[in-house]
């Protein structure tokens, strides 16, 4: 399967059991509740699919569970968050033949990477696998920044097909996609900046709070796609206090949180993050709620 990277690419969170065990049964239903309120495609094991805490072993049962409850309604993108290039490498090859169609690869993590550094790490994973790539681009987050003049130089590998573009900077979208056109797609990776991203030319979205609110996301950016922007904004303006949450450094505890209240789904996260408790979570909570009651005025 192609990937158009156009809708809704939510960051499905890793379902777990008390014990801090797949639940692999809520990895399928959360699956299948996102595909039934018309996500573009799911993107499994970014961060806040939890990939860094997950084991090498956990990692391939959670795509092989992704693939096979999916069944090619929609693409599967896997993150690729590894250590080193040989990994990233290694766990690309294992992606490809377990049937993904797609990887977001993540800077090597740990290590803030130079310019030359990044270059060749993303070289060594795009030649490892033939799926495409979509560029993890968290300078805030990872320390690593794809500049367009380092994504220039990546896209003379032919697999590297897209940006998540989380720099938090709107003017690097107008930069990108007035740069290199139709031979790099240009998604959104920051909730609280979606419409703004939409309106300059962006057409896909990974987002992580649309696993707490899938059909509302779907239609804003459908909104925007039709340059709806009346109707655009004011489902944004109730959707924003929720989208903030996914901009902190707790974001997926806020998501898991929120997804809990609405789904019934478990919120419990990898150690050594915590679920959230106290003042926080009724802040979380709170927020949840209005969002629901906004969106209900709506029509919701």
């Amino acid at each position: 399967m192609s990937i158009q990277w156009k809708g809704v690419f939510p960051a499905v969170t890793t379902k777990l059991n008390p014990d801090f065990s797949l639940d692999l049964d809520a990895i399928r239903k959360g699956l299948e509740r996102l595909i039934d309120n018309g996500v573009g495609g799911v993107v499994m094991m970014g961060m806040v699919g939890e990939n860094a805490q997950l084991s090498p072993e956990e990692k391939l049962s959670v795509l092989r569970t992704a693939v096979e409850t999916v069944r090619g309604r929609v693409p599967v993108v896997s993150g690729v968050a590894e250590t080193g290039t040989a990994r990233a490498a290694a766990f690309a090859q294992e992606a490809a033949k377990i049937g993904v169609n797609g990887l977001m690869v993540f800077p090597g993590l740990t290590y803030k990477s130079d310019n030359r550094e990044t270059v060749a790490f993303y070289r060594t994973v795009a030649q490892a696998s033939p799926l495409p790539i979509l560029l993890y681009n968290n300078p805030r987050g990872y320390g690593v920044d794809l500049t367009p003049d380092v994504v220039a130089e990546l896209l003379q590998e032919p697999t590297i097909a897209a940006i998540k573009e989380e720099s938090y900077d709107t003017t690097r979208v107008t930069d990108l996609i007035t740069r290199f056109g139709d031979r790099l797609a240009v998604v959104c990776g920051v909730d609280d900046l979606i419409l703004e991203s939409a309106a300059l030319g962006v057409t896909a979205w990974v987002s992580g709070m649309a696993n707490a609110v899938p059909k509302a996301s779907v239609d804003l950016l459908r909104l925007a796609a039709e340059e709806d922007f009346v109707r655009a904004r004011k489902l944004y303006a109730a959707l924003t206090p929720l989208f903030h949450l996914d901009t902190v450094v707790k974001l997926v505890q806020h998501i898991k949180l929120a997804e809990h209240l609405i789904t019934g789904s478990a919120e419990t996260v990898k150690p050594p993050r915590l679920d959230l408790a106290g003042a926080e979570r009724e802040r979380t909570i709170a927020i949840t709620k209005q969002t629901l009651a906004d969106l209900s005025a709506l029509g919701y």
